[in-house]
């Protein structure tokens, strides 16, 4: 972006105004890591590639089975053959009396036995028990809020945060910046016990061991292979050892960080 280049103390206020930006906004401080990553690339920030996904739902086919129709056999029919009635064929015997055939009732016929097919029974499709999205929790902004107020008691952070400073030269910016960062930093001395991260002076070399936390040591520069890596501290890094926040104030709207004032 061309432009005047900034004064040292325009430049000041601008870092200042960063900084706390960064701390309370995540949104801007995501902004201000892709910039600059995009920065040292040489490039612009990749979108973030969009999300999508679906499962194939699964089809059943139901195979219905072969039924048969089953039928006892009939056994044959044991009647003697005649040719006359009242004769059985073939020669008698000589001296032989004549017989009379014997009477065979009639059979009756078989009871004829259908078998009926049995109903068929369709398999029930299983129940698919669908997982209920747990819903999305609203981060708890007190704490924020509380730090906040604090800063601007102390300090009048948001006082100076919010005033339109094109109007003022440069020592009055000067001097309003010297007592609200005396305020600020009062407050958060009284608020949290900081430690650097590496206690080495800034530019000294430094190995970073295997198994490093990336959320307190961020490589940067030429990354490549494994670690322990060296390079050169250029910021030590910030950890709050400690946090002693004041309790919320019982009855009083948590999102007010100072009241308005009226002169009666």
């Amino acid at each position: 972006m061309n432009g005047p280049d900034l004064t040292p103390m325009q430049r000041l206020v601008l870092a200042f105004y960063a900084f706390f930006t960064v701390l309370f906004r995540a949104e801007f401080a995501l902004a201000v890591q892709r910039v600059r990553e995009a920065y040292q690339a040489g490039q612009l920030p990749p979108l973030p590639p969009g999300e999508s996904g679906g499962e194939p739902s699964a089809s059943r086919s139901t195979v219905e089975p072969d039924w048969t129709i089953g039928r006892p056999p009939t056994p044959p029919s044991a009647t003697p053959i005649m040719t006359q009635p009242g004769r059985v064929e073939g020669p008698a015997p000589a001296g032989a009396r004549p017989v009379e055939p014997a009477r065979v009732a009639p059979s009756k016929p078989e009871a004829k036995v259908e078998m009926k097919p049995e109903a068929k029974v369709e398999p029930k499709p299983e129940a698919r028990v669908e997982p209920k999205p747990e819903p999305a929790r609203a981060p708890d902004t007190r704490a924020a809020v509380q730090l906040l107020a604090v800063l601007q008691r102390e300090g009048r952070l948001v006082d100076f945060i919010e005033e339109d400073l094109t109007g003022f030269p440069d020592s009055a910016v000067g001097a309003a910046a010297r007592t609200v960062h005396a305020g600020c930093k009062k407050a958060i001395e009284e608020l949290f016990r900081l430690e650097p991260v590496y206690r080495e002076a800034e530019g000294a070399q430094v190995t970073v061991g295997a198994g490093f936390d990336p959320a307190a040591v961020r490589l940067t520069g030429n990354v490549v292979g494994a670690p322990p890596f060296k390079g050169s501290l250029r910021h030590h890094g910030w950890r709050a050892k400690d946090v002693k926040l004041p309790p919320a104030p019982d009855g009083k709207d948590p999102a007010i960080l100072a009241p308005a004032e009226v002169e009666l």
